[in-house]
């Protein structure tokens, strides 16, 4: 047995309860996709299982399996954020909405021009937008 900082570490007992647990989980890092895919598929059982119930005895291991997720994410699957003037496209279209349809927020030819990118959207505009779409005007802020 080792010994750090007056903790016991039974290194024996480990490897004998993570051949058993890994033969089922196969909780390691993720370096594929096959890799990721299989990790999603437990993130999202012990998801099942424990729910958002800090105290579920798989809750660390649910917290282990998305922590993986989520770094495999951000470095192979990263969304880059969308410009203000796509935000606006998408809201605008996710809502059947034309550019008449905002003209007491934004006059048309400025809105035409934003949709084009010829013109920024201010931040008293943004401040609008977002009290009008329900979302907060960083939405329409570029980054």
């Amino acid at each position: 047995m080792q010994t750090t900082a007056n903790v016991q570490i039974d290194i024996q007992a480990i490897q004998a309860s993570w051949q058993a647990f890994d033969t089922v989980a196969h909780l390691r890092p993720i370096r594929n996709e096959s890799d990721y895919e299989r990790m999603v598929e437990l993130m999202n059982s012990l998801l099942d299982k424990a729910g958002d119930d800090e105290d579920h005895p798989l809750s660390s291991l649910l917290e282990l399996a998305s922590d993986l997720v989520s770094r495999y994410e951000q470095e192979h699957h990263a969304i880059e954020p969308a410009t203000p003037k796509d935000a606006l496209r998408f809201l605008m279209e996710a809502r059947g909405l034309k550019q008449e349809d905002l003209s007491a927020i934004v006059p048309q030819s400025n809105l035409s021009a934003i949709l084009v990118g010829k013109r920024k959207i201010s931040a008293a505009m943004a401040g609008k937008l977002g009290k009008f779409f329900g979302v907060s005007p960083a939405v329409f802020v570029p980054r």
